[in-house]
């Protein structure tokens, strides 16, 4: 695996120094830069420009979310792509939906381990979604039903929803089509039904449910039911 350039953007000294040495011990790992406050890390992001912005939502100034907003924003085609991960407390539905709302790639939660914490960077680095079981519930019940909204200000963060996904994962779609009953399943899976649940509901055995989920992993290119969900509610193939 290629090198992982990281910026952390975390105002608490201890968290934000404890993070770093930690990082900066893992072979395949480089943290290029760290900022404890919005503005600086918004500088250092556009300068940088790092594989990984780790950004904490509650900065002092302009928090996590407007930074990831306004970082996003600032970037051209040409760049290469950085991804955020957001490493918070915050679990409330409003931030999480904003956060993704705003540019967010990936959503953890300052209480994982830190193995999970380099399961999340690496994943993200490869550029899959990396969702805290913690928050997920949230992420797909709250996605599907709440309307889109651009984030403007505060006042909208409560009715924003996942943006769209990329191209790529378009064309992945329209080349790897999902077949009516796969359709049926990922809904499903979005909902959060078990495969048992899924087998009593659409009257099928389990093993079949199995099946179907394994085919939508794989056209979907998803390691597990919650990226295969998050893209499903990115792609409108389930709404």
């Amino acid at each position: 695996m290629s090198e992982i350039r990281v910026v952390l953007i975390e105002d608490h000294d201890l968290t934000r120094i404890g993070i770093r040495t930690a990082l900066q011990q893992r072979e395949g790992i480089k943290v290029v830069g760290d900022a404890a406050n919005g503005m600086d890390g918004l500088k250092m992001l556009k300068s940088l420009k790092p594989d990984i912005a780790i950004v904490d939502i509650g900065l002092p100034d302009i928090d996590g979310i407007e930074v990831t907003q306004r970082f996003k924003e600032s970037m051209s085609p040409s760049d290469s792509p950085t991804k955020v991960l957001i490493l918070t407390f915050q679990d409330s539905e409003q931030e999480v939906l904003a956060a993704f709302a705003a540019g967010a790639d990936s959503y953890c939660m300052k209480d994982i381990r830190f193995e999970q914490l380099l399961e999340a960077i690496r994943a993200t680095f490869e550029g899959n979604s990396w969702i805290d079981p913690a928050i997920a519930g949230i992420v797909l019940r709250q996605a599907r039903t709440t309307p889109s909204t651009p984030v403007e200000d505060k006042s909208l963060t409560a009715t924003v929803t996942i943006s769209a996904a990329d191209p790529e994962y378009s064309q992945l779609i329209e080349a790897y089509p999902l077949t009516e009953r796969e359709l049926e399943v990922l809904e499903l899976i979005v909902q959060g039904y078990s495969n048992a649940a899924i087998a009593e509901k659409l009257y099928i055995t389990v093993g079949t449910v199995k099946t179907h989920v394994r085919n939508i992993l794989n056209k979907l290119s998803a390691d597990d039911r919650t990226q295969a969900a998050v893209l499903a509610l990115r792609s409108g193939l389930v709404g």
